[in-house]
């Protein structure tokens, strides 16, 4: 599921055709995008994720509101400014953002690791980076107008920089094991 959603992103938020300038490819993020989504394929292959619930100190979850702060979205999508809708969590475009499903993918890893498939978590939490800061250093000093989007792209930020130096760390070989 997670490689076809990131195979979605890749086109549905990669490549445009309008009147004015014809096809348009963001040709960066496409290709950021199908790399993560060919991470996630093999992942389904080669099964390294292990799902089964472990004790975790508090601090672990520090990712959840996040997450669920960027899946919920809570932007009026007519003024771009906040609005805290609890329709919202059914009924906005999360699903469908790069942005938005990332730090929610990348929050489930990062509370099952060691147990995860390292490289994916890596790849994945190095392109939120990338993407990330690009967006936010657009947003803030030139689209200003979206600043709360761009306050929307911090979690994207901060777990996916949490999850990279997770992916760096050194794992006994005991505790990746799925026992």
């Amino acid at each position: 599921y997670v490689g076809i959603n990131y195979l979605l992103f890749a086109f549905l938020q990669g490549i445009a055709i309008t009147d004015k300038y014809g096809f348009g490819m963001v040709t960066g993020n496409f290709i950021l995008m199908i790399l993560v989504s060919i991470f996630w394929f093999w992942e389904a292959s080669v099964n390294k994720n292990n799902f089964i619930p472990q004790k975790l100190p508090i601090t672990r979850y520090w990712v959840v509101p996040l997450a669920f702060l960027v899946f919920w979205y809570p932007v009026n999508l007519e003024s771009m400014k906040p609005d805290f809708n609890l329709v919202y969590l059914f009924t906005n475009p999360a699903g469908l953002a790069f942005c938005t499903m990332t730090p929610v993918y990348l929050g489930i890893l990062t509370l099952y690791y060691p147990k995860v498939n390292i490289a994916t978590l890596r790849v994945t939490s190095l392109v939120g980076i990338i993407i990330a800061l690009y967006n936010i250093m657009a947003i803030f000093p030139y689209l200003r107008v979206l600043w709360w989007n761009g306050v929307l792209h911090i979690p994207l930020l901060a777990i996916s920089i949490y999850a990279l130096v997770l992916s760096l760390q050194k794992i006994p070989v005991e505790e990746t094991r799925g026992d």
